[in-house]
Protein backbone atom coordinates (compact mmCIF):
# COMPACT_ATOMS: atom_id res chain seq x y z
CA UNK A 1 0.00 0.00 0.00
CA UNK A 2 3.11 2.36 0.01
CA UNK A 3 5.30 3.48 -2.96
CA UNK A 4 8.02 1.59 -2.91
CA UNK A 5 9.13 -1.73 -4.34
CA UNK A 6 8.94 -4.74 -2.71
CA UNK A 7 10.13 -4.66 1.33
CA UNK A 8 11.26 -1.19 2.63
CA UNK A 9 14.55 -0.29 2.88
CA UNK A 10 14.80 2.26 5.24
CA UNK A 11 12.97 3.47 8.62
CA UNK A 12 12.65 -0.52 9.48
CA UNK A 13 12.44 0.94 12.82
CA UNK A 14 9.76 3.72 12.97
CA UNK A 15 6.37 3.75 13.00
CA UNK A 16 4.74 1.46 15.00
CA UNK A 17 4.11 3.43 18.19
CA UNK A 18 1.73 3.49 21.01
CA UNK A 19 -1.82 4.24 20.91
CA UNK A 20 -2.76 5.08 24.55
CA UNK A 21 -5.73 5.20 25.85
CA UNK A 22 -7.14 8.61 27.37
CA UNK A 23 -9.73 7.59 29.99
CA UNK A 24 -9.11 11.21 32.11
CA UNK A 25 -9.84 13.72 28.85
CA UNK A 26 -12.02 11.20 27.78
CA UNK A 27 -14.27 11.68 30.78
CA UNK A 28 -14.03 15.56 30.29
CA UNK A 29 -15.10 15.64 26.78
CA UNK A 30 -17.70 13.65 27.40
CA UNK A 31 -17.33 10.22 25.02
CA UNK A 32 -16.99 6.90 26.03
CA UNK A 33 -13.44 5.63 24.68
CA UNK A 34 -10.36 7.58 23.46
CA UNK A 35 -6.99 7.33 22.22
CA UNK A 36 -3.89 9.44 21.56
CA UNK A 37 -1.68 8.23 19.10
CA UNK A 38 2.02 8.74 20.80
CA UNK A 39 4.26 9.28 17.87
CA UNK A 40 6.44 10.86 20.21
CA UNK A 41 7.74 7.52 20.64
CA UNK A 42 9.15 7.24 17.16
CA UNK A 43 12.58 6.24 15.81
CA UNK A 44 15.17 7.56 15.78
CA UNK A 45 14.20 11.16 15.47
CA UNK A 46 10.98 11.09 18.21
CA UNK A 47 8.78 12.67 15.78
CA UNK A 48 5.94 11.73 13.11
CA UNK A 49 8.36 12.85 10.17
CA UNK A 50 10.30 9.60 11.00
CA UNK A 51 7.14 7.71 9.27
CA UNK A 52 7.40 9.89 6.09
CA UNK A 53 11.17 10.17 5.74
CA UNK A 54 11.56 6.56 5.60
CA UNK A 55 9.57 5.78 3.01
CA UNK A 56 11.00 9.20 0.66
CA UNK A 57 14.39 7.39 1.67
CA UNK A 58 13.33 4.17 0.54
CA UNK A 59 12.32 5.29 -2.48
CA UNK A 60 15.33 7.14 -3.04
CA UNK A 61 17.61 3.98 -2.49
CA UNK A 62 15.41 2.73 -4.90
CA UNK A 63 15.94 5.37 -7.70
CA UNK A 64 19.67 5.49 -6.95
CA UNK A 65 19.52 8.91 -5.14
CA UNK A 66 22.96 9.20 -3.11
CA UNK A 67 22.35 12.68 -1.58
CA UNK A 68 19.54 13.35 0.13
CA UNK A 69 18.41 16.43 2.28
CA UNK A 70 15.25 18.69 2.60
CA UNK A 71 14.39 22.24 3.83
CA UNK A 72 13.18 22.45 7.21
CA UNK A 73 12.68 24.07 10.65
CA UNK A 74 13.58 21.04 13.05
CA UNK A 75 11.71 18.16 12.97
CA UNK A 76 12.28 17.34 8.85
CA UNK A 77 16.00 17.61 9.22
CA UNK A 78 16.32 15.68 12.38
CA UNK A 79 14.35 12.67 10.49
CA UNK A 80 16.23 13.13 7.56
CA UNK A 81 19.82 13.44 9.06
CA UNK A 82 19.07 10.09 11.19
CA UNK A 83 17.65 7.93 8.23
CA UNK A 84 20.49 9.29 5.76
CA UNK A 85 22.76 7.77 8.39
CA UNK A 86 21.38 4.59 8.78
CA UNK A 87 20.75 4.54 5.00
CA UNK A 88 24.30 5.11 4.22
CA UNK A 89 23.84 8.07 2.09
CA UNK A 90 24.79 11.36 2.04
CA UNK A 91 22.53 14.48 3.35
CA UNK A 92 22.49 17.87 3.26
CA UNK A 93 19.51 20.12 5.26
CA UNK A 94 18.80 23.12 4.30
CA UNK A 95 17.40 25.45 7.62
CA UNK A 96 16.43 29.63 8.21
CA UNK A 97 19.96 30.91 9.76
CA UNK A 98 17.98 31.38 12.96
CA UNK A 99 16.86 28.46 13.77
CA UNK A 100 17.26 27.36 17.52
CA UNK A 101 20.22 26.05 18.52
CA UNK A 102 18.91 22.94 20.38
CA UNK A 103 17.24 22.15 17.54
CA UNK A 104 20.87 22.64 15.06
CA UNK A 105 22.72 20.17 17.81
CA UNK A 106 19.88 17.36 17.10
CA UNK A 107 20.52 17.68 13.42
CA UNK A 108 23.72 17.14 13.63
CA UNK A 109 24.21 14.33 16.22
CA UNK A 110 24.04 12.57 12.39
CA UNK A 111 26.24 14.01 10.68
CA UNK A 112 24.89 15.75 7.53
CA UNK A 113 25.66 18.81 5.76
CA UNK A 114 23.79 21.96 7.32
CA UNK A 115 23.23 25.14 5.46
CA UNK A 116 21.67 27.78 7.53
CA UNK A 117 20.42 30.21 4.70
CA UNK A 118 19.79 33.76 5.50
CA UNK A 119 15.57 33.89 5.45
CA UNK A 120 12.60 32.17 6.82
CA UNK A 121 11.12 28.86 5.50
CA UNK A 122 9.36 29.93 2.82
CA UNK A 123 13.07 31.54 1.24
CA UNK A 124 14.98 27.87 2.29
CA UNK A 125 11.96 26.04 0.49
CA UNK A 126 12.11 27.52 -2.54
CA UNK A 127 16.27 27.51 -2.60
CA UNK A 128 15.33 23.81 -1.98
CA UNK A 129 13.12 23.96 -5.36
CA UNK A 130 15.81 25.21 -7.30
CA UNK A 131 18.30 22.84 -5.71
CA UNK A 132 15.97 20.24 -6.83
CA UNK A 133 15.74 20.74 -10.42
CA UNK A 134 19.54 21.83 -10.77
CA UNK A 135 21.21 18.62 -8.92
CA UNK A 136 20.64 15.02 -8.46
CA UNK A 137 19.82 15.53 -4.78
CA UNK A 138 16.86 13.62 -3.31
CA UNK A 139 14.82 16.55 -1.33
CA UNK A 140 12.25 14.56 0.27
CA UNK A 141 9.58 17.88 0.46
CA UNK A 142 10.17 18.94 -2.81
CA UNK A 143 11.20 16.02 -5.65
CA UNK A 144 10.53 12.96 -3.06
CA UNK A 145 7.71 14.87 -1.61
CA UNK A 146 4.81 11.87 -3.57
CA UNK A 147 7.07 9.67 -1.70
CA UNK A 148 6.98 11.55 1.20
CA UNK A 149 3.46 12.17 1.74
CA UNK A 150 2.32 8.56 1.32
CA UNK A 151 4.54 7.95 4.62
CA UNK A 152 2.05 9.56 6.67
CA UNK A 153 -0.67 6.76 6.13
CA UNK A 154 1.03 4.58 8.44
CA UNK A 155 -1.04 6.03 10.84
CA UNK A 156 -4.33 5.05 9.54
CA UNK A 157 -2.95 1.25 9.14
CA UNK A 158 -1.26 1.58 12.51
CA UNK A 159 -4.76 2.71 14.39
CA UNK A 160 -7.22 0.30 12.30
CA UNK A 161 -4.22 -2.73 13.57
CA UNK A 162 -4.18 -1.76 17.03
CA UNK A 163 -8.09 -1.24 17.29
CA UNK A 164 -8.28 -4.80 16.14
CA UNK A 165 -8.93 -4.22 12.53
CA UNK A 166 -11.75 -1.53 12.93
CA UNK A 167 -12.23 2.10 12.38
CA UNK A 168 -12.35 4.73 15.18
CA UNK A 169 -15.67 6.59 14.61
CA UNK A 170 -13.66 10.21 14.68
CA UNK A 171 -9.95 10.74 13.87
CA UNK A 172 -8.75 14.16 15.36
CA UNK A 173 -5.84 15.01 13.26
CA UNK A 174 -3.06 18.00 14.13
CA UNK A 175 -2.65 19.30 10.33
CA UNK A 176 0.45 21.41 10.25
CA UNK A 177 1.21 21.67 6.35
CA UNK A 178 -1.78 19.68 5.72
CA UNK A 179 -0.15 16.33 4.99
CA UNK A 180 -1.61 14.03 7.82
CA UNK A 181 -4.96 14.37 7.56
CA UNK A 182 -5.80 13.28 3.60
CA UNK A 183 -3.08 10.38 3.87
CA UNK A 184 -5.02 8.94 7.09
CA UNK A 185 -8.61 9.18 5.63
CA UNK A 186 -6.94 7.73 2.26
CA UNK A 187 -5.39 4.73 4.35
CA UNK A 188 -8.62 4.13 5.96
CA UNK A 189 -10.22 3.80 2.69
CA UNK A 190 -7.74 1.57 1.09
CA UNK A 191 -7.60 -1.20 4.43
CA UNK A 192 -12.34 -0.93 3.26
CA UNK A 193 -11.43 -1.62 -0.05
CA UNK A 194 -9.56 -4.45 0.99
CA UNK A 195 -12.44 -5.60 3.00
CA UNK A 196 -10.22 -5.09 6.30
Amino acid sequence: LLPIEGEPRAGLDSGLTPLRRADRLAKELGVDELYLKDDSACYPSFSYKDRVVSVAITKALELGIKVVGCASTGNLAHAVAAHAAQAGLQAVVLVPHDLEEGKILAIQAFGPRLIKVEGNYDDVNRLCSEIAGEYDFGLVNVNLRPYYTEGAKTHGYEIAEQLGWRLPRHTVVPVAGGTILPKVGKAYSELIDLGL
